[in-house]
């Protein structure tokens, strides 16, 4: 539904949404192998809301040198 990866020295930051359905949605945030969030909402507002905070920390990271890597198949971290 969505997802978006950001790398930076050798890490990877992903940003993911997927449709649960018939529970609702998972929004989830992880760095190299590590699960940093996971939420899941059966409520569609809180999935917007969620996406905006995500986009705010992605423009963050991305203003601190990240770089999207979303479209890079090999955007996995050697950082395990």
């Amino acid at each position: 539904m969505f997802s978006k990866a950001l790398t930076h020295a050798g890490h990877v930051r992903r940003f993911t949404i997927s449709d649960l359905q018939p529970d609702g949605w998972e929004v989830r945030v992880e760095q190299d192998s590590a699960v940093l969030r996971q939420f899941c909402y059966n409520d569609w507002h809180r999935v917007e809301r969620a996406l905006s905070a995500m986009e705010v920390e992605m423009q963050q990271l991305e203003r601190n040198g990240w770089q999207d890597a979303s479209r890079d198949a090999a955007a996995y971290s050697t950082n395990r």
